[in-house]
């Protein structure tokens, strides 16, 4: 609510047990006409939460819809920078944490090799142009979000967010990286687990077949 895109806000919450709508529900008194909630029942995949998003999104007149972590490892300020980028002429602007280097802040080693590697084999894998395969801060034009069947898509962990960018990519949309800086979080605790990993492993050789076929879009 402190940028100065004038950005609205909507949040997905799947029955968080942490207070979470009661939070929310009560900041929509200071800002009803900004600020949304959408509530579902029970843990329904992190892809399933930004897709309802978007469809709401498209529900209403807004030309750029962004996603991001409401844990703050997503600083609210590179929205802007995200912003500008979709406003210079990108289609998807990429919150990325690899486009300089490495700018990941309190995570272990072990997390920040696993997730720079993960992006190398993306990149190996599908030939997308992109070093951080995996982010999940990003801004669409409204027309990206309109031309991928988002019914279609397959994943729901962290695969859902190598999907999302390698089909808007096969559809010929200009994706750019824009450097942010990742700060893990505080509080909570991360969704990653061994199925979400190895859905995303074999999730991105499953979508270079696709592609290869003519079957992914």
């Amino acid at each position: 609510m402190e940028q100065p895109i004038n950005a609205d806000l909507l949040i997905v919450d799947d029955g968080s047990p942490d207070g979470t709508s009661n939070l929310v529900k009560a900041k929509q008194e200071k800002y009803p006409d900004r600020l949304f909630i959408e509530e579902r029942t029970g843990k329904l995949g992190l892809g399933t939460a930004y897709i309802h998003g978007f469809k709401w999104a498209l529900e209403r007149p807004y030309e750029l819809v962004c996603e991001m972590d409401a844990d703050f490892s997503h600083d609210p300020k590179s929205l802007n920078d995200l912003h500008k980028s979709c406003e210079d002429g990108a289609d998807v602007a990429i919150g990325s944490r690899y486009s300089q280097g490495v700018n990941v802040v309190n995570w272990p080693m072990s997390r920040v090799l696993m997730s720079y590697y993960a992006s190398k084999y993306v990149q190996f894998v599908t030939g997308m142009p992109i070093k951080d395969a995996t982010a999940g801060f990003k801004c669409y034009r409204r027309s990206v979000l309109e031309k991928i069947n988002l019914d279609a898509i397959c994943f729901i962990g962290y695969a859902f967010q190598i999907e999302m960018k390698f089909k808007a990519w096969k559809l010929g949309f200009n994706l750019q990286e824009v450097p942010i800086i990742f700060t893990d979080r505080t509080l909570g605790e991360s969704k990653m687990s061994t199925s979400i990993f190895k859905e995303a492993f074999i999730g991105v050789i499953q979508l270079r077949i696709k592609s290869i076929f003519g079957k992914l879009i």
